[in-house]
């Protein structure tokens, strides 16, 4: 006897692959915009259609199982196909609309893409950008997977696979209170950096899981007194003695002009940066991803 047609729709599909990529049923039911229990209910609802677990539950979050995974990939499929079906009508309508999947790193977000993004969503009412913070690495991973169009992504990962061309420089460095053993300093290796205590962003910050993997490539972990949610509040709590920190040579900078802080060159060769904007392949863009990338290049920067 054939098994029941399943009868996914299309917000079940953008759930459950919301779910899959931030680990957490309540991180992914706030993405989705959904109440907890509704989310929860939807994916048990997938589950019993299949007569399959689709995720392992955990303490520390969700995990897919080898059943989760394929519906992750036929989802990503099926989504692909009706966004392009969408943007196809709205060309053959004349207009240009629709939204534009757009993942980056934190200093992207936080210092580089704000005034680009404003410009953009002001010059074009109708096209909306979905923006999603990500280590770099996993920024790769999900383009070539084709979860979003475009990605901006530090040069120290490996973008095999993918177009990318210059975005901007991004430089981190450290940020000590002024009268600090280390304020005298003009550069200091971040092995060292982790024998004092850290003011640092949260865990689901990509900055803070990019210093967190450096940390553990020196066999070490972050001594983290407090973690903020954003660059102005790190700091501050810098400033006024609560621990060292590692920024934006941008954010640093602004900040030192207000606040008791010392500046430090980060002495590390990953600190370094070159943004780069990848995509798939830039040629073959849907209309409201290639007007974006094309904002987001240095020569369009304000």
């Amino acid at each position: 006897m054939p098994a029941p047609p399943l009868r996914f729709d299309l917000t079940d599909l953008r759930l459950f692959l919301q779910v899959l990529d931030a680990g957490s049923m309540t991180l992914g039911s706030q993405r989705a915009h959904l109440a907890l229990a509704s989310a929860s209910a939807r994916i048990r609802g997938m589950e019993d259609a299949t007569g399959l677990a689709l995720f392992e539950r955990h303490r520390s979050g969700v995990k897919p199982t080898k059943a989760g995974l394929a519906v992750a990939h036929h989802a990503r499929l099926v989504l692909q196909q009706i966004d392009r079906l969408q943007q196809e009508l709205q060309e053959h309508a004349g207009g240009l609309a629709g939204t534009v999947r757009l993942l980056c790193n934190t200093s992207a977000a936080t210092e580089h893409l704000p005034p680009a993004l404003g410009a953009f969503l002001c010059a074009h009412p109708a096209l909306d950008v979905d923006l999603q913070e990500l280590p770099s690495h996993r920024i790769v991973s999900r383009l070539l997977d084709g979860v979003g169009e475009l990605g901006i992504v530090a040069d120290t990962v490996d973008v095999s696979g993918l177009e990318a061309l210059p975005f901007r420089r991004d430089q981190l460095v450290a940020i000590v209170p002024r009268g600090h053993a280390l304020a005298r300093r003009r550069r200091v290796g971040f092995a060292e950096l982790l024998n004092h205590a850290l003011v640092a962003l949260d865990d689901d910050s990509a900055l803070q899981q990019h210093l967190a993997l450096q940390a553990m490539k020196l066999g070490r972990r972050l001594p983290a007194r407090i973690r903020l949610r954003g660059f102005d509040a790190v700091c501050q709590l810098v400033a006024a003695g609560v621990g060292l920190g590692v920024v934006p040579a941008q954010v640093a900078a602004r900040a030192a002009e207000t606040l008791n802080l010392r500046v430090i060159a980060l002495d590390e060769s990953w600190a370094d940066r070159q943004l780069l904007l990848c995509a798939r392949s830039f040629a073959t863009l849907a209309k409201p991803a290639a007007k974006l990338a094309a904002t987001l290049l240095p020569q369009n920067a304000t």
